[in-house]
């Protein structure tokens, strides 16, 4: 950026409404609740219900561990809820995978609202960005990466069946086969759901604060407090990509959010202000959450420790 525009991100974020944190950290607090109560409508096929407070815990604490190493965290709180709640975390995988996919599912329709509604504002940009991020690349080369990927699974399939029948026997390649079944099983839970329009319900409560947690971010800062509602759509859609392509956001999430803004004519500066403010309410939320319910988590459960461990003695 110029140095005219540090200037003006420097004073945005001296002179911005901070206060306006309090609300966000609650609502994004309130889809982390709603995500931890969505993946127990998940486990609920398959005969587990861990307690609210475990599951949530569980949650945060792998959104904490995704900010070092991305995905970990997705084991970790499978792992951690096995520990605490006695459900198998093979089992567990599978329904994360429905979730992902889920959320997956919730991203394409958030680009396409953003596609529709705001076509005219972002939709140059979002064809370039798009095409650069995922597609990099001539048409042949795509088609070789792609050819790679399925050939690649392909071994890996015929591989599998070849050590699995080979080994059947061994320990480990029964410890696999376990594991493959339980995701299986987990992946299963999609079509077992008692209580859809609840998983629904949540699934788009989610991005509802996701929605509403953007929008009030934009009035933290002066300048972007006038863009309209719409363009919460394509920046929220364009800092999601950001969360993917690096550890918890890292640069950019912030990135994306400045250049979608400026397509709204808002300055470079207060564009980028307004991204790493957001950027941080996000980032602070995961680290305060997080560390509190890695906290938490042994007090919660010390009950359950003390009746472990007399049963043991007994």
């Amino acid at each position: 950026m110029k140095p005219k525009d540090w200037a003006d991100c420097k004073e945005a974020l001296r002179d911005a409404r901070y206060i306006l944190l309090i609300p966000v950290f609650f609502i994004l607090v309130l889809s982390h609740v709603s995500r931890a109560m969505r993946w127990r409508i998940l486990m609920k096929p398959l005969g587990y219900f861990p307690s609210l407070k475990n599951t949530f815990c569980a949650v945060m604490v792998g959104y904490l561990a995704n900010l070092a190493v991305p995905r970990l965290g997705e084991v970790l709180k499978c792992t951690i809820l096995g520990k605490y709640e006695k459900v198998p975390a093979d089992k567990l995988i599978g329904t994360i995978l429905v979730e992902r996919a889920v959320d997956v599912i919730s991203l394409l329709i958030i680009f396409a609202i953003a596609l529709i509604a705001e076509a005219a504002t972002i939709g140059s940009y979002a064809k370039t960005t798009l095409t650069e991020t995922f597609f990099s690349g001539s048409t042949s080369q795509l088609v070789i990466k792609f050819g790679i990927i399925i050939i690649s699974l392909i071994i890996i399939y015929f591989l599998a069946k070849y050590l699995f029948k080979r080994y059947s026997h061994t320990r480990f390649i029964n410890k696999i086969k376990n594991i493959i079944t339980g995701i299986g099983i987990g992946l299963s839970t999609i079509k077992l759901l008692e209580n859809k329009w609840t998983f629904i319900f949540h699934s788009v409560l989610i991005w509802c604060c996701y929605i509403a947690g953007t929008y009030i971010g934009f009035f933290a800062i002066k300048e972007t407090g006038a863009l309209p509602f719409g363009a919460v759509f394509p920046v929220l859609a364009f800092a999601s990509v950001g969360m993917i392509l690096t550890p918890g956001g890292i640069g950019a999430y912030a990135l994306f959010i400045k250049n979608v803004m400026m397509l709204y004519g808002i300055k470079e500066g207060f564009a980028f202000a307004n991204g790493n403010l957001q950027w941080m309410a996000q980032f602070g939320i995961i680290l305060i959450m997080g560390f509190l319910s890695l906290i938490a988590l042994p007090y919660i459960n010390r009950d359950k420790k003390n009746e472990d461990d007399q049963s043991n003695t007994g």
